[in-house]
């Protein structure tokens, strides 16, 4: 069993920056592929960024690419997400989730992912 904990969410204006946590708990996190996802009110719960369990590879939304990035420090067993220029588009309650198969071939999709924190809310001004 993995536990996860995010924070770092919180009210930013356009054109700023927030950093995204994720704690784990369990000795297992640095082979599980992570995973940050958002759900905005209304709609459905969307990808924004993944990376294997070593860090190698890193994948990310059309919306989000150039602006985000995602990382992770595997002796911390923390999962960050950094976001800069932010939007009011990207305002949502922001999930990490834990994928302990590591397929990569669904690494967009929510459905690959195991465990799941309790999300933060981030908000845009405009």
């Amino acid at each position: 069993q993995v536990q996860l904990v995010e924070s770092g969410g919180g009210l930013v204006q356009a054109g700023g920056s927030l950093r995204l946590s994720c704690a784990a708990s369990g000795r297992a996190f640095s082979s599980y592929t992570m995973g940050w996802f958002r759900q905005a009110p209304g709609k459905d719960r969307e990808f924004v960024a993944a990376l294997t369990w070593n860090g190698a590879s890193t994948y990310y939304a059309d919306s989000v690419k150039g602006r985000f990035t995602i990382s992770r420090d595997n002796a911390k067993n923390t999962v960050y997400l950094q976001m800069n220029s932010l939007k009011p588009e990207d305002t949502a309650v922001y999930y990490c989730a834990a994928d302990p198969s590591n397929t990569l071939g669904a690494i967009r999709m929510s459905v690959q992912y195991r465990y799941w924190g309790q999300g933060t809310q981030v908000t845009v001004s405009s």
